[in-house]
């Protein structure tokens, strides 16, 4: 039978004028399995399949009939996931009139190989971690709490003809896309637009639905279709950085392997955004800074992009007056838990038993008078019912007094301690995070074990990353950027602090015992320690200036390196690599330059102070001797820095497809390529030097006239200084250049040193995402809830 229906249905789609791939993209039927039905190479197809393909080539009743009759009503046997087989799901919208309706735009175009494989990896990546992250916000424990959703109000949404792509004079019928958090996937398949809005209020399941969409709607994806991404959408500045190069940010920031250059030279994640290959679930729209609703609104509905927009319900109604309603897209309402709703969840959370021997639950006083206010024992419990509506609130609440022996919440019924519904919010807030860091809550649900923390300390290093990031107006708690929250000027000092002593102990500890051990000669204390105290400054100032200039003039922290060096292959360069080359080599001569007029002058000092110093010569003869050896060592550590900050670059490839993505996993590998980086560019350094120096004294002794000392350099020399120098710099360079040297000087160290934060970062921030007070969004952190933490940046603030 397949071949009799490959025909018929390349029949029908040649008649409606469709490619295969704009076919696919009005029925929601993958084109792979729409190219082996028509070859009759795939197994037969499904019902629901065969009534996708009919709905969307509008074909007769008798040619439906026909196709389903091929199709014999079996079955597939080894096909892959297909979307449900629902009548309306992703076809032409319902339209009044004989006209034919217009879906969705056209299809996917092709690619290569290698963007589908990506985009492939992408779903695998995108469904294992929102699992996780299911897994401990504790979604299907016992089970999802039931969230729904009504149509939004008319003037919130486009016109359905609109939505439904109708053509001109035709008049859509609304769709009804009301349902329960399960049927996410399909409402959206049942938008022709491919544009749907979801508001509700604080803590209404937004960011829960969010994961259930792509979750659901990866089930149902074809291999090499598009990818539905969760994009936490507050941190974008309409005004500064257009949506299409957001994305890509945000996706190789998150995807390391992304960044790696796809045929034709853009990078992955460009590819997959530009083919409608990844298709963006944008969080948080309320989220975005004061004053840039209204570019963001304007900015989307410039856009066809099909995509998911999540936000609260009072600022997209303000941005809505302002501009206009999202184009084409439909909106719907998340609505109120319900006392029923809480009575089929908040007992199936707590132990059995109460406190008095009974065979209920501690909820049972508290579910029984909200559900009959009239007649509850205690005062009217209409704060707690106006506060437990939200799945927020209901699931502090189950982990305040579900997960506790010692809490009871018909405390929560009190009316004089909580005299408002606020009162009962704010010490939901404010009890969670004790809780989950003592008791049983404590204990591992992962398998895993945690440390012990004072819980008042833990509150307040909470509460400080809250502050820092309410002050810098973003959810995205990124550890590269965590020392920002130091004044730029305490910055710059600390870099140039760092380098300083860096090479103070280099001098020190290695160059002047190999000196002396290679020349022979004593070595006398308050030398060396005059040596170490000129040579650190030789280092630091550049190395601060460099710092203040490429780095904090930018405003912006150093960006976790995610490359890895990659010999002979020139398939890994992107876009803008020789002026990346350029500017590394002009960055290099810069600050070799510095350092060389300051060697120059160090090594003055050091001379005059050496006990072998034999020289008579008057002042003017010094500073003269003094401005030739800066020119020399100008010259050799100008070349030789750019000539190495160049080859850098030149070796740099982006990492593969199968980097880890976790915040830790991110440092880790940042770790180790800024170790790798510093070790190859002392080797490279020290080597440019000694080289490089034979040439410097050739052209300096070629003009010069004599000079009261003889200017030698030899290969001995050339390695002491290179040995020096390399070692200095690449210390040096780690902190200056590198996010994990920034955060090893600022986060580990200075924050730490003033009480901000516990020397254990990396534990406090792993063992916060364990317990349920973060979440992970990609490579970074983000706190459960932006409730939760504006009330610990509030709290912070306060107690401070």
């Amino acid at each position: 039978m397949a071949n009799r229906f490959g025909v018929l249905l390349r029949d029908a789609r040649r008649r409606a004028g469709l490619t295969q791939d704009e076919l696919a993209a009005r029925s929601g039927v993958g084109v792979r399995t729409i190219r082996r039905l028509e070859t009759g190479s795939g197994t037969d197809p499904r019902v629901g399949t065969v009534t996708l393909l009919a709905d969307a080539l509008d074909v007769t009743p008798d040619e439906r009939r026909n196709l389903l009759a091929a199709a014999d009503g079996k079955q597939p046997r080894q096909e892959p996931p297909e979307p449900a087989p629902s009548p309306t799901a992703a076809g032409p919208a319902p339209v009044e009139g004989e006209a034919r309706s217009v879906p969705a735009p056209g299809g996917l175009p092709a690619v290569p190989p290698e963007v589908s494989e990506a985009a492939d990896h992408l779903a695998r990546v995108m469904a294992a971690r929102l699992r996780r992250a299911e897994e401990l916000r504790r979604v299907h424990d016992p089970f999802p709490l039931p969230v729904r959703w009504r149509q939004a109000p008319e003037h919130l949404a486009d016109h359905w003809d609109n939505i439904c792509r109708v053509p001109a004079g035709v008049t859509a019928a609304p769709l009804d896309l009301s349902g329960e958090v399960g049927d996410i996937a399909s409402a959206y398949r049942r938008v022709p637009s491919r544009r749907l809005v979801v508001l509700g209020r604080a803590g209404s399941g937004k960011t829960v639905l969010a994961l259930r969409f792509v979750l659901d709607t990866l089930a149902a994806r074809e291999p090499g279709g598009a990818v539905p991404v969760i994009f936490d959408i507050g941190s974008w500045d309409p005004t500064a950085t257009p949506l299409r190069t957001w994305l890509v940010e945000r996706l190789q920031r998150d995807q390391p392997g992304l960044a790696a250059a796809a045929p034709g030279g853009a990078t992955l994640a460009a590819v997959l955004v530009d083919t409608g290959r990844v298709l963006p679930v944008l969080d948080g729209f309320d989220e975005i800074a004061e004053g840039l609703h209204r570019p963001a609104l304007e900015t989307l509905n410039s856009l066809s992009t099909p995509l998911v927009l999540t936000s609260r319900f009072a600022e997209y109604q303000r941005a809505v007056t302002v501009v206009d309603v999202l184009t084409s897209a439909a909106v719907v309402e998340l609505t109120d838990l319900t006392p029923d709703d809480l009575a089929g969840y908040l007992p199936r959370t707590a132990r059995r038993g109460t406190a008095d021997g009974g065979s209920g639950t501690t909820w049972d006083a508290v579910l029984s008078a909200l559900r009959d206010p009239d007649n509850a024992e205690a005062s009217p419990p209409a704060n707690l019912a106006a506060v437990l509506t939200t799945p927020l609130m209901v699931g502090l609440a189950r982990t305040v007094y579900s997960d506790s022996r010692d809490r009871d919440p018909t405390d929560l019924l009190d009316a004089t301690r909580f005299p408002t519904p606020r009162a009962v919010e704010e010490h939901l807030l404010d009890t969670f995070v004790p809780t989950v860091y003592g008791g049983q809550a404590a204990s591992a649900r992962d398998g895993g074990t945690r440390r012990s923390w004072e819980v008042d300390r833990v509150r307040r290093w909470l509460g400080f990353l809250a502050d820092d990031l309410d002050r810098r107006g973003t959810g995205d708690l990124e550890w590269w950027r965590m020392g920002g929250s130091l004044r730029r000027s305490s910055r710059v000092l600390l870099v140039a602090a760092f380098a300083c002593v860096a090479a103070a102990l280099v001098d020190w500890l290695v160059f002047s015992p190999v000196n002396a051990l290679v020349s022979g000669t004593p070595l006398h204390g308050h030398v060396v320690l005059v040596d170490g105290l000129v040579i650190g400054p030789v280092v630091g100032v550049p190395f601060g200036l460099l710092y203040l200039l490429v780095v904090v003039r930018r405003g912006r922290m150093p960006e976790p390196t995610r490359v890895r060096v990659r010999l002979l292959d020139r398939s890994g360069r992107q876009p803008g690599f020789r002026r990346k080359v350029v500017a590394r080599f002009a960055a290099g001569v810069l600050g070799g330059v510095v350092a060389g007029v300051g060697y120059a002058l160090a090594a003055t000092v050091v001379k005059v102070l050496s006990p072998n110093w034999t020289y008579a010569v008057d002042a003017g003869v010094l500073v003269r001797v003094t401005l030739v050896d800066a020119g020399v060592y100008a010259l050799v550590f100008g070349l030789a820095c750019g000539v190495v900050l160049a080859l850098a670059a030149v070796l740099e490839a982006p990492a593969n497809l199968t980097t880890a993505t976790s915040p830790g996993d991110l440092l880790a590998a940042n770790r180790a390529t800024a170790l790798r980086l510093a070790c190859g560019l002392a080797l490279a350094l020290a080597l440019a030097i000694a080289f490089g120096g034979f040439a410097a004294i050739g052209a300096v002794q070629a003009i010069a006239d004599p000079l009261p000392w003889d200017l030698h350099w030899n290969l001995e020399t050339g390695l002491l200084l290179g040995l020096m120098g390399g070692m200095s710099a690449g210390l040096a360079y780690i902190v200056t250049f590198t996010a994990w040297g920034q955060w090893l000087l600022f986060t580990r160290f200075r924050l730490p040193l003033v009480g901000r934060l516990p020397w254990a970062v990396n534990a406090l921030l792993d063992d916060a995402y364990r317990r349920g007070v973060l979440r992970r969004s990609g490579a970074v952190y983000q706190f459960r809830h932006a409730r939760l933490q504006e009330h610990l940046a509030k709290a912070y603030r306060a107690g401070r």
